[in-house]
This record gives C-alpha cells, sequence and structure tokens, in this order.
C-alpha cells in the first residue's frame, strides 16, 4: 500500500484583478515534498472555480508530518498578456490540515502575501486528505530498448518481492525543480499558441515519464538475494493503513514520578518433543504462589507473568516451571508430570529499558517418567516501565487485572434544517410536524405553518453522532400529523449519515429534496409529496460530554481547526491509603481498587489491586495539553468483577478529585496526598486518601504559552452561531450516553456507571444544599466589596483621625492630579498581588471544598431530597414538607427579585414623567448642576465632594439625605403588579 495526498482544489473567491481590465486568468500551482502540481487557468474570473484533485506522493509517515505544502494562487499571462506580476497570493499549511479520507471538508484559507510589498485578496478553498492506494506492478511498455528487455522485470526479483510485502510507496519523482522567475518569463512561441490545458497535459505527460525510468533503473540495479528468502510467502498488509494510531495520542512513559516496584517477568514461549494429543500446560511457581497457562493442543502459548518480588525471600527463593498434560480416565481428567526446569531467583537477570527484549532460549525437561522435551521461555528481573507489564498476567491474589488505555469515540453535530415539504394532494392537515430519530436521540419540530399551500418549519434539529459511520446508521425524517394527544404517521426518508457533508465554519450547504416513502397502515390521510432539508456535519464546534467546570478539551470535531500543542502531562498514580471496606464476602469486608483518570478524548484505568485497604499501583501515564486552561478528573472505583469472577453489581465510587493544568508551574513535579469524599444520603463520608504525582511540561515558548490566554476558549463556531444553554446541556448528556456505549464495547470493557459517574451525566436535580453554598460563593467572592464599604464607613465616622487625614490628602492629590489616578490603582493592585505571593498555594488544589460545598453541615432531609430521583419516590407527606419548603426559599427570591426590579424602574422614572413633580424636579436640578460645573472649577467641585462625604460626625445628621430621600419616593411598578 502507498501513500497518497490528496488536494482538491475547488474554488477561490474575490482576487485581485490583473489582466488590466478589471479580471484574471487564475490558476493555481501546489508544492509538496519537492512535488509540483498545477491546475489549469480560468480564463478572466476573480471568482474561479476548478474542481480539481491533485495527488502527490509520500514517501514516509514521518514526512507527512514534517512538511508544509504551499499552494501559490498565480494568474496565467498567456491569456491576456499583462506587465504586473502575476502573484495572487499564497497559502501554506502544515500537517494539521492533513486528515484520513473521509474526514476532509471544505476549508476556505485566507490568501496571504508573499513579502511585505505584495499585495493580495480573497481566499481559496481546498480539501486536504491522504489516503492508502494499492500499489500496481509495473507493465511492459511499448518501445522498450534492447537494454532494457534484457533487465528483469521487478516482480521477479526476490527484493522485489520483499519491497512489495512492506508496501513500500513508488519512488517520488525526480523531476527538476521548476524556476518561478523562469516559468514566469519563458514563452515559447509554440506554447504561446497552445490553449492553457493543453499545456497541462503535456506537463502531466513529461511528469509521469521520469518516475517510470526511475523504477527500471532501481530494478536493474537489485541485488540477489539467497533462495532462501524467495521461498518465503508473500504478504501485503492490506488492512494496517486504516488503523494507524493517531500522533501524541500514547506516549512512552519513563515512570520517574512513581516509585518503582521489581517483578520477576516469565513468558512462556512453546515447546517441542512432547507426547502428541496431550495438550500440556505449563505451571510456573515463585514467592509461595503457582499459576498456569492455558491448555495448547499446538504447544504454544506466549503468554506472560508477573511475579509480585519479595526482597526478603529474593536469595532464597526458586523458579519453577513444570509442564503437565491432562488426560481422562472413567470420566475424571487426571494429570501427569512431563518435567520441568528449576532457576535460582538470585541468578535471574536485570532488564531496564531501554534495554531491548530478553532472548528466549530452549531449556530441558527434567524429571519425566518416560517422555522429555524442550521449553522456550524467558525470564527477568523488571519494572512496571517493562513493555511486558501491561499484557502480563500479575500473579498472586493482589493483582488481577492490567491497566489500559481508552480512547473515546469521534463525535460531530449533525444539524438537520427542516425547511419546509412539498405535496401533490389538495388537502392535508394544517398541523404536521416533523420527527427525527437517530439512534436513541428523538427530536420533532414545532407544529407547521403555511406558505402558499405548502407546510413551512425552517427550524434547526441537533443530533450527537460518533465515527466512524456505518452504513446502516441512517436519520430517519418522519412527517406525522398531530390530532389532539395523538399523531398520525403520514411518510418517512432515511437518509445514510455516510453521505452527510462535513463542514468547518457557518457556510450553507446545499439542500436535498427527500421523497417520502407513505405509510403502509390505513389511514384516511396520505400525504403524497416532499421533504426539503438540508443536513450536515458541524465540524467547527466542540461536542461536550463533560461539565462546563470540568471540561478538560475545547477543541473542534473537524481536525484541520486543532492548535498546536502547548505541552505535555504526567500523571503518576502512586496509591491509596486507608480505604473502606465496599462489600463482603463470605462476612469479610473487601475493597477492588482501581483508579480512572480522564483529560480529553484519552481514558486512562489502572489495574485492579484485589482484597487490600492499601493499595499501590505506581503507574504513569501521559497526555497531550492544547489548552492550560482545562481540568484532570481522577476517580477512584471498586470493582465489582476483579479478575475472573463475573458480578452483575455496579462498580461503587469512592472518591474524585480534579487538578486544574493552569495551577500547575511549568517543569515542576508535585507529589500530593488528597483525601477522598463521597457525599451518600447519610451524609459526608471519607473514604481514604490518595497519593498522585503530576507535572506539566511546556513545549512551546513562553510567550505562546501566555498568547493562549488571549484567545477564545470555544471555537469560533459557538461564538458565530451560539447554541442555547438547555439544547447544550441535552446534547451533552447524549455524548455521554455514546462515550459510554463505544467504551462499554472496549476489552476489558469500561464499564457504563464508571463513564457516567466521570462525566456527571446524570440528570439535574434540585439541591437545597447546593442553593445555600452557591450564596455562599457569591458572598464570600464579593467580600473585597464589603470590606472596602466598610474601610470608607471607618473614615467617613473618623474611627481613625489619622487615617481619615490621610485620605483627605490622597484625594486633594488625586484630585489636583487626575492623570495619577489610573497609575496610582495599577499600582495599588499589582502591591496586592505581589504581597499575596507569598500566601500561593504551594501544591495545586484537587480535592473538594467540602467547607465550600455545604457538605459538612447538611441536613439528613436535604440530602434525601438531593438524592431522590424524579418523580419523587417518597411518601406524599414528605414531598408536601419539601415543597412547602421550597415555597419558602422561592418567596425569599421572589422577595430579592422584586427589590431588585423597584430600584431599576425608579431609575428609569427619573425622566419618564410618571411623577411629574419629580421629573420636574430633576430636570431642574440637572440644569443647575451644569450651571455650577460649567461656573466652579472642576477640580474645586471634586474636592468640595470628597470633603462634604468626610465630614466629621458633629456636622453630620442621623437621618437619610435628601438625595436618598427623593429616590426612595420615585414610582414603579410595585404597586401595579398582581
Amino acid at each position: 500500500m502507498a501513500k497518497k495526498l490528496f488536494v482538491e482544489v475547488l474554488e477561490a473567491r474575490d482576487l485581485l484583478p490583473k489582466d488590466g481590465t478589471g479580471r484574471s486568468s487564475p490558476y493555481v500551482v501546489v508544492d509538496f515534498d519537492g512535488q509540483r502540481r498545477r491546475t489549469q487557468t480560468v480564463c478572466r474570473n476573480l471568482n474561479p472555480v476548478w474542481n480539481e484533485v491533485l495527488e502527490f506522493d509520500v514517501t514516509a509517515d514521518a514526512q507527512i508530518a514534517g512538511e508544509l505544502l504551499e499552494a501559490d494562487v498565480l494568474h496565467d499571462r498567456r491569456v491576456r498578456p499583462s506587465r504586473r506580476n502575476n502573484f495572487l497570493g499564497r497559502v501554506r499549511l502544515d500537517s494539521r490540515h492533513f486528515v484520513r479520507k473521509g474526514e476532509e471538508a471544505l476549508i476556505h484559507f485566507p490568501l496571504e502575501k508573499k513579502n511585505f510589498f505584495s499585495w493580495v485578496r480573497g481566499d481559496i478553498g481546498l480539501r486536504i486528505y491522504y489516503d492508502y492506494v494499492p500499489v500496481s506492478p509495473p507493465t511492459e511498455e511499448k518501445g522498450k530498448t534492447d537494454d532494457e528487455a534484457a533487465v528483469p522485470p521487478p516482480e521477479a526479483t526476490p527484493n522485489a518481492e520483499k519491497a512489495e510485502a512492506v508496501a513500500l510507496p513508488p519512488p517520488a519523482q525526480e523531476q527538476a525543480p521548476v524556476d518561478q522567475a523562469k516559468l514566469e518569463t519563458e514563452e515559447p512561441k509554440a506554447e504561446a499558441d497552445q490553449p492553457p490545458e493543453q499545456e497541462h497535459g503535456n506537463e502531466a505527460e513529461k511528469t509521469n515519464e521520469a518516475p517510470a525510468e526511475e523504477q527500471k533503473l532501481e530494478a536493474s540495479s537489485t541485488p540477489t538475494q539467497p533462495a532462501v528468502e524467495e521461498a518465503g510467502p508473500k504478504m501485503v498488509p492490506q488492512m494496517e493503513a486504516r488503523h494507524l494510531p493517531l500522533p501524541g495520542l500514547i506516549e512512552r512513559s519513563s515512570y520517574d514520578l512513581v516509585d518503582k516496584m521489581h517483578y520477576l517477568f516469565v513468558r512462556i514461549f512453546r515447546a517441542r518433543t512432547l507426547p502428541k494429543n496431550a495438550k500440556p500446560h505449563v505451571r510456573i511457581a515463585a514467592y509461595g504462589i503457582q499459576v498456569a497457562t492455558r491448555p495448547s493442543a499446538f504447544l504454544e502459548w506466549g503468554q506472560t507473568f508477573a511475579f509480585s518480588r519479595d526482597p526478603a525471600a529474593v536469595d532464597s527463593s526458586n523458579l519453577e516451571i513444570s509442564v503437565w498434560a491432562a488426560a481422562v480416565d472413567d470420566g475424571a481428567e487426571n494429570h501427569w508430570f512431563l518435567g520441568g526446569v528449576c532457576f535460582d531467583v538470585s541468578e535471574v537477570p536485570m532488564r531496564d529499558p531501554p534495554d531491548s527484549p530478553l532472548a528466549p532460549q530452549w531449556y530441558r525437561l527434567e524429571g519425566g517418567a518416560t517422555h522429555c522435551g524442550d521449553l522456550m521461555l524467558a525470564t527477568w528481573f523488571g519494572t512496571q516501565a517493562d513493555e511486558s507489564f501491561a499484557d502480563a498476567w500479575k500473579a498472586g491474589a493482589l493483582q488481577t487485572s492490567c491497566s489500559k488505555i481508552y480512547l473515546s469515540p469521534k463525535l460531530w453535530y449533525l444539524r438537520a434544517t427542516v425547511i419546509e415539504g412539498q405535496t401533490t394532494t389538495r388537502e392535508f392537515p394544517l398541523s404536521l410536524f416533523v420527527r427525527a430519530t437517530l439512534g436513541f436521540q428523538v427530536l420533532k419540530t414545532r407544529a407547521s405553518s403555511s406558505r402558499n399551500g405548502s407546510p413551512t418549519w425552517n427550524e434547526d434539529l441537533f443530533f450527537v453522532v460518533a465515527e466512524p459511520f456505518s452504513e446502516e446508521e441512517s436519520i430517519v425524517l418522519s412527517l406525522e400529523s398531530k390530532h389532539g394527544k395523538d399523531a398520525a404517521f403520514l411518510g418517512s426518508a432515511a437518509v445514510p449519515l455516510s453521505t452527510v457533508e462535513r463542514r468547518v465554519d457557518d457556510r450553507k450547504v446545499a439542500s436535498r429534496w427527500l421523497e417520502l416513502a407513505p405509510s403502509t397502515t390505513s389511514s384516511r390521510l396520505r400525504y403524497v409529496g416532499r421533504l426539503h432539508v438540508r443536513l450536515c456535519l458541524d465540524g467547527g464546534y466542540h461536542v461536550q460530554d463533560e461539565p462546563m467546570h470540568a471540561i478538560s478539551d475545547h477543541r473542534p470535531s473537524a481536525r484541520q481547526l486543532w492548535q498546536p500543542t502547548v505541552g505535555s502531562l504526567e500523571l503518576g498514580i502512586i496509591g491509596c491509603r486507608g480505604l473502606l471496606p465496599m462489600k463482603t464476602v463470605d462476612g469479610k469486608g473487601l475493597t477492588d481498587a482501581f483508579v480512572v483518570a480522564k483529560y480529553g478524548p484519552k481514558w486512562a484505568r489502572t489495574r485492579t489491586v484485589a482484597d487490600s485497604f492499601d493499595p499501590a499501583w505506581n503507574e504513569q501515564f501521559n497526555w497531550t495539553i492544547f489548552d492550560p486552561c482545562t481540568v484532570l478528573t481522577l476517580a477512584v472505583f471498586d470493582d465489582a468483577s476483579p479478575g475472573e469472577a463475573k458480578s452483575s453489581g455496579p462498580c461503587r465510587p469512592m472518591g474524585r478529585i480534579r487538578i486544574r493544568i493552569s495551577t500547575l508551574e511549568t517543569n515542576h513535579a508535585y507529589r500530593c496526598i488528597y483525601p477522598l469524599f463521597l457525599l451518600l444520603p447519610s451524609g459526608l463520608k471519607r473514604m481514604g486518601e490518595i497519593e498522585i504525582a503530576v507535572r506539566f511540561m511546556k513545549s512551546v515558548s513562553p510567550l505562546d504559552l501566555l498568547h493562549v490566554y488571549s484567545q477564545p476558549m470555544l471555537p469560533a463556531m459557538h461564538h458565530l452561531r451560539p447554541l442555547g444553554s438547555s439544547q447544550r446541556e441535552a446534547m451533552r448528556i447524549a455524548a455521554a450516553r455514546i462515550a459510554a456505549t463505544h467504551l462499554g464495547r472496549t476489552e476489558p470493557s469500561l464499564r457504563r456507571e464508571v463513564v457516567m459517574w466521570m462525566l456527571e451525566a446524570a440528570e439535574p436535580s434540585f439541591s437545597m444544599r447546593r442553593v445555600r453554598a452557591n450564596w455562599l460563593r457569591i458572598v464570600a467572592a464579593l467580600s473585597w466589596f464589603g470590606d472596602g464599604i466598610q474601610w470608607v464607613s471607618e473614615i467617613r465616622t473618623w474611627r481613625n483621625p489619622t487615617t481619615t487625614v490621610m485620605a483627605h490628602g490622597v484625594a486633594v492629590i488625586l484630585v489636583w492630579y487626575p492623570e495619577l489616578i489610573v497609575p496610582a490603582a495599577a499600582v495599588h493592585l499589582g502591591m496586592v498581588g505581589v504581597w499575596r505571593y507569598r500566601l500561593r498555594q504551594r501544591v495545586p488544589a484537587a480535592g473538594p471544598a467540602m467547607r465550600e460545598s455545604g457538605a459538612e453541615g447538611a441536613d439528613r432531609e436535604e440530602l434525601d431530597e438531593e438524592f431522590d430521583a424524579s418523580p419523587s419516590t417518597r411518601s406524599d407527606e414528605t414531598v408536601r414538607a419539601r415543597y412547602e419548603r421550597a415555597r419558602v426559599v422561592g418567596l425569599r427570591m421572589q422577595v430579592m427579585l422584586g427589590d431588585a426590579a423597584a430600584q431599576a424602574e425608579r431609575v428609569k422614572a427619573l425622566v419618564s414623567w410618571r411623577d411629574p413633580r419629580a421629573t420636574a424636579l430633576f430636570v431642574v436640578g440637572c440644569f443647575m448642576v451644569a450651571m455650577l460645573a460649567y461656573v466652579v472649577p472642576a477640580r474645586l467641585m471634586a474636592v468640595a465632594a470628597v470633603f462634604y462625604g468626610l465630614r466629621h460626625p458633629v456636622f453630620r445628621g442621623r437621618m437619610p439625605s435628601p438625595a436618598i430621600n427623593f429616590f426612595r419616593r420615585l414610582p414603579s411598578l410595585a404597586d401595579r403588579i398582581i
């Protein structure tokens, strides 16, 4: 299979005129990896349309990630000669815009200047993607010379078979690069009379001659190989290209944040010269633990076992490996010993990556009665950094599963715009609506309005879909008529998702008419017609599956719009301490704990440590960071089915912590212990504590990292065509359900309750505790405002005469020199920040805020109400009492909102003449203030106002001021509200 890069040059818009008559004749030259292709010329058009596909060879995967693609828009002088420069614009793109076939979308890139003095405008629409195409063997061409005919064909040489087996792409074209100046100035007379399209075809024929000659030269110079390789099978990996890992998703960890745990690894490969039809299995015993492989009739196992190293018994333990065969006699299964090998554990070699894996050896089986054979195995000491650790079966009772990395599906928003309907029948119901169904997501439009006798809706319906799209996955649009509470089905149409167009901006896609299949049921209503819809996959949005306060990714669905990475995050999950028992087995409390961490689309799950209240994992994971203002989520769960024991019970959460990446210092490793709390209907419960290590490594310059803070968090489509808050929340729940279903199909699966609890995808419920906590948060956040008012009040009351006199002096200076107000305020805030630097947090805050959440003093009744399902399952008396309490809280909020509305209406009443005397008095006062301000200097008025406000309490009365009394007497709508 050969990798190809395809560039679809579709159109350009609003180009500069170059031919002297207000128009241009543009063509596009695309350059990639030394290969140059050009389109045809569109004559005399400032908005040309090419619709051409240019193909480039990719020599290796590394090149597509490092090469730049350059597209130059030029004016063809041969159509109409011009003395002006023929450069119309340039676009230079990196590998972020190269996606796999099927993910491409039309993107309009603004044209850039060649230099500072260039003058360009407009943009160009491109689709860029890569694909893998089969390599066809070269065929014999006519007109070969005798020397070329004597050269054996490529498929006849052994080296060519080897090249075909690894699916190397054909050699890149070695066409000499065309000099741009020569391309612009040289115009042979023979080519001047030739149209541009024909000239482009001749150039393509010339470029195709060089690779053919190079293939002949390579085939003639290939050395011969031994005959042993010729007999080998020819294998072409046809499906490797479809499942290549995405760059930057999985990185190798150095395990420098966690403690090293030493394991004794034993890998059993195969055996030979054993009895036939024995189906033997291998038993391994070390440190008092015995495990066994699966039976194999082909004498091949390929299994790896890891024994936790016992430091106290390293010098005295033996590693015993034995082979046993099974036979059935009189219905009973018996095992007999075929032979074994014994090793001294102290002589097992130590391996530490990046050392290469230990080569396996054949060992003679000893101790067998009549049979002897050989066993191929390898054994070594390593750590959890060993690449065999992830797939190894952890022997013993403490490690019963493997750590895994999971990837969430790629999610898109499907926008279905229902425009109108068209019918051939004269009579149809006026109350029509369209029901759209996609899996478990069902949406419907409002009742139609009539326009020229046809139903009209013009309504957008949003769905969440996950790639890849199967051929059977379709969105079904059905037209229904409303009759009271019932709906009558009239017709439907299905559109496969694989045929829906993708877009990355707010451009309009082409609409389509769908023929409605009429209902097969006997009904008086029969609608025969079509449905006008517009369908598109919006790749410019970020499909949110996490709550907004804990979001870990802001990137849009379209990969072409992704920003470059800013760094990487390394997380080391060390262990937990003091966990509580979560289940009871045979009268004994047990906990089988594992940790799940999520950031972006990547999920990390540690192995399950069974029957331990102080589990130790010491596993390290890496994530790529695109935005530092995101959150990493970790949670501890109790496994309901550790190891081979399957259980129908759910995995129960034990606590959750969140770490905001922006709170971490760059290149600084933190090792912290956080408590685990869980809010239950019985109250807040401490489940234990977790120890982790975390480090944020930046990969860009400090200025580029700071530049991220000036960029919008969400993609541009969220601001150009925003979605409603209720609509976003409904789609978030749908996205979480899709992710849970996808991750539940993995092996081992990440269970649904784990995913839903991590994403907080439960239906929102009323909580009195949260209402009180949010109010206290507002009060705490505005405490500085109250402190400022109290400080000013102390100055006005002359509690500290020295401070009040200094305030008079500062006020006079700022009034007389107003240019010092802004610098003084800025210096004050800066000094506050410098002063509080010593009070900064030394470790990142990740644990839950118990006091701020109001969880410590929550009432039992309020917690029961918070965890109650909807609709409520409690008794009528309990629901009535809760309703009365909710009415009291609602009454307080009603009074507070009424007071705020009354104050706003009094401000409006100043000039609305609702109270003629009050408005007249306000108008006369405004004119008097204007005259006074014109006569008296502004500085003198400001100083007088400050001195009047800071006058001594002896000269201040206890009654409210006339201005406050006047404002309180203004009318509002409070006396007219029913």
